[in-house]
């Protein structure tokens, strides 16, 4: 039986703060499969950000900290790699497509010079190769006029374009995964549609896995293989993207999904459904199921100990009694 390329454990992270340490994921577990496409999806403020950065060991120390988990890329446990083993797998092996393009990308330095540093840095191309090498990326990624494009800074690009730049440095080795942290923010669906068969494109060509990070559950609907449901840091749901959208289980799922426009009709005044409520802070986090104050199913035995994730068939879901029949979720009319 082979292993998952990606496989995560058990993943818990925290922060220090002003009020003291506070957790921010908890026991998030899922795999990634050679050549397969993984959404993890929730609200923002969920832990999806979080728990992509601990996988690499990208996010700000000594503000946070891992608290638990394990990690392992083809085999290899990443927690335990030393520095230079980990350099090595962030810089060929694992891509990393950032959400702000601006906050990447260096304004003093000419974005395909950006692209041949990596390639300078985790390949066997001089100098001339690489420059080389750069231009091809972005006609790959779609941008048109590579050769010019390549000696533009960053600020003379549009919003679009630097995203496709960003992605073709997550590409320049060839990786066999990318993780791709909410690469459509802030683009119009025309552009985000174009950037998404392009990343597909580019999967299938290359054979490689991808971890994308969203909330957008149109693109999931069409890019990904399978779902990974967050809320208030702990994985609700997994399975595969048919069965999601066929029945979702958890109530929390269901609520995302009757937000989408298009999936619940709007009302007479035209208002669109939302899931009540808000995400709870990591310091103050309900006892029980964290979804509880605003689910309509909730119960006695929802608040509790602890809920913890149960296998059902071919997907995992985090609630005492999940349903596959249409109910009312929590929501309520946004303006």
């Amino acid at each position: 039986m082979t292993h998952p390329l990606l496989s995560v454990s058990g993943l818990s992270v925290g922060f220090h703060t002003s009020s003291g340490f506070l957790p921010v994921t908890d026991g998030v577990s899922f795999d990634i499969a050679a050549g397969e496409s993984v959404a993890l999806v929730g609200e923002s403020g969920c832990g999806k950000s979080v728990t992509a950065k601990a996988i690499l060991d990208l996010l700000p120390r000594p503000a946070a900290r891992i608290i638990s988990g394990e990690v392992r890329f083809d085999g290899v446990d990443l927690r335990a790699a030393n520095a230079r083993r980990l350099r090595s797998i962030r810089g060929r092996d694992v891509g990393f497509v950032f959400q702000n393009p601006m906050t990447v990308l260096n304004p003093c330095y000419r974005v395909g010079e950006q692209i041949a540093e990596r390639l300078r840095r985790y390949s066997d191309l001089d100098r001339r190769g690489a420059a080389a090498r750069a231009v091809s990326l972005l006609a790959e990624v779609g941008i048109p006029s590579p050769e010019e494009r390549a000696r533009a800074y960053p600020h003379e690009l549009s919003g679009g374009m630097r995203q496709r730049v960003v992605i073709a440095i997550g590409l320049a080795c060839n990786p066999r995964l990318l993780i791709a942290d909410e690469p459509t923010t802030a683009l119009d669906v025309t552009i985000q549609a174009q950037l998404m068969d392009m990343l597909r494109t580019q999967q299938e060509a290359r054979g490689m896995s991808v971890l994308l990070i969203t909330h957008d559950l149109g693109l999931v609907a069409q890019y990904v293989d399978r779902v990974v449901v967050m809320y208030a840091g702990q994985v609700v749901e997994t399975a595969s993207v048919q069965a999601l959208f066929d029945g979702p289980r958890h109530p929390y799922t269901r609520g995302l999904l009757r937000a989408v426009p298009g999936v619940t009709a709007p009302d007479e005044d035209g208002r669109l459904w939302s899931i009540g409520g808000t995400v709870p802070s990591p310091g103050a986090l309900p006892t029980g199921c964290r979804f509880g104050p605003r689910c309509p199913r909730v119960g006695e035995s929802c608040r509790g100990s602890a809920i913890s994730i149960r296998p059902q068939g071919q997907r995992a879901v985090r609630c005492v009694d999940p349903h596959d029949e249409d109910f009312e979720v929590g929501t309520s009319r946004s303006a």
